[in-house]
């Protein structure tokens, strides 16, 4: 297949996600509709080198995933991470809902393995997956070492449509509250502009805006994800840190001594193109799950996806309850664990567009909902989901 035709196929996959999701105001996720279209295209005439041959190969799509998680940092503060502590607690009560109902339910309808390779990938991303995949193959569990990728790429079916479905009854009753006036919302969001970064940022860092091109805003970003890379290869051997958790933090540092600009990548006019590429790789997974494959799996991959996600509520709900956080918000910051980043910017960016056009009611909506959406994705995903393959991985 040449790559044009490739590219144009895929991109009007996602136009169709993006156009359902419109008109259904968000009810259908564009990530859900997306899914299901990659996966007739696996299962019929798409090349599985797809997306390579578009132009997004892995290597590509790494680039993308630190210039987008740098930005991410961008659009939290140290206070803000600091204040963040309840979604930390949160997301760790939904991660602990599903290790709880696996082991307690799950491990009397199937054998221990099962359980053992399912958690994982179920609580976080690929990375998860591929560990638990290599350890079951490594063991001789060769259907479970299938398995465990087939519940990384299938989780996202239960998560995106719930997620929307929560955050639209959280952003409503949201914007009831700011149009009432009984919300108040820190001008951080947006209006962080120039004037105010240029306020607080030190001035080391501060060049006249005619130098300040596209070009040098994308140099800077590269160079904060470049330091995170170096920082995690540097302490590799003595503590195992994902190089995507530093990116989040050292885009956070960067933003907050000035040395970025808030929505850096925005700016730089390349988030656009970083997220299509990034949710082109993030689809590429699905051409492991064969539809034979599928049939075979469906009873665990079934059953482990409802108790997980049921765990994540109850859990979740009892963790909001004694936090005072919304049952609504508690829950969709759990769910983040079945897809992570850039599912959880993208449903809930797109929920608050379809509740209302109006800039300073989305920039109040964005400022509530997006910062712990961010956070749990990245401690359930990008954080717990490693440390569990890691440890789970040795009782196969």
């Amino acid at each position: 297949m040449p790559q044009m035709v490739a590219i144009v196929i895929l991109l009007f996959i996602l136009y169709i996600g993006d156009f359902i999701s419109i008109r259904t105001k968000a009810w259908i996720p564009s990530m859900f509709i997306s899914a299901v279209l990659f996966l007739i295209g696996y299962w019929t005439f798409f090349p599985q080198d797809i997306v390579a041959i578009a132009g997004i190969p892995n290597t590509v799509a790494t680039l993308l995933i630190y210039l987008l998680i740098v930005n991410m940092g961008t659009l939290l503060s140290v206070k803000e991470l600091i204040a963040q502590w309840k979604t930390v607690v949160i997301s760790l009560s939904g991660i602990l809902g599903i290790v709880v109902l696996l082991f307690g339910i799950a491990s009397f309808i199937f054998d221990m393995n099962t359980v053992i390779v399912a958690i994982p990938p179920l609580v976080g991303g690929i990375v998860s997956a591929l560990i638990m995949s290599d350890g079951a193959a490594q063991a001789g569990l060769t259907s479970l070492s299938v398995f465990a990728i087939v519940i990384y790429v299938m989780q996202g079916f239960a998560g995106y449509p719930l997620t929307s479905i929560v955050l639209k009854k959280e952003g409503k009753k949201l914007l009831q509250q700011f149009r009432n006036g009984e919300l108040v919302v820190k001008e951080e969001v947006e209006k962080t502009d120039n004037t105010t970064e240029k306020k607080h940022g030190l001035k080391i860092f501060q060049v006249p805006e005619k130098y300040n091109t596209d070009y040098f805003k994308f140099f800077k970003i590269a160079l904060v994800g470049c330091l995170a890379y170096l920082t995690s290869t540097f302490l590799a051997p003595v503590v195992e840190i994902n190089g995507a958790v530093l990116a989040l933090v050292f885009g956070v540092i960067a933003k907050s001594i000035g040395f970025l600009e808030t929505h850096a990548l925005q700016k730089a006019n390349g988030f656009g193109f970083a997220i299509m590429g990034l949710m082109l790789f993030v689809f590429d997974a699905l051409k492991s799950a064969t539809p034979s494959m599928l049939l075979d799996l469906l009873t665990p991959l079934v059953v482990c996806i409802v108790l997980g996600v049921f765990g994540m509520y109850i859990f979740s709900f009892i963790a909001g309850k004694v936090l005072k956080v919304s049952k609504n918000l508690a829950f969709a910051v759990s769910l983040t664990a079945l897809y992570g980043f850039p599912a959880d910017y993208v449903i809930t960016n797109e929920v608050i567009k379809s509740l209302t056009s109006d800039d300073e009611e989305r920039k109040a909506l964005t400022s509530v909902m997006l910062p712990p959406m961010l956070v749990g994705g990245f401690v359930s995903v990008t954080i717990v989901s490693v440390i569990l393959a890691g440890v789970f991985v040795t009782f196969l």
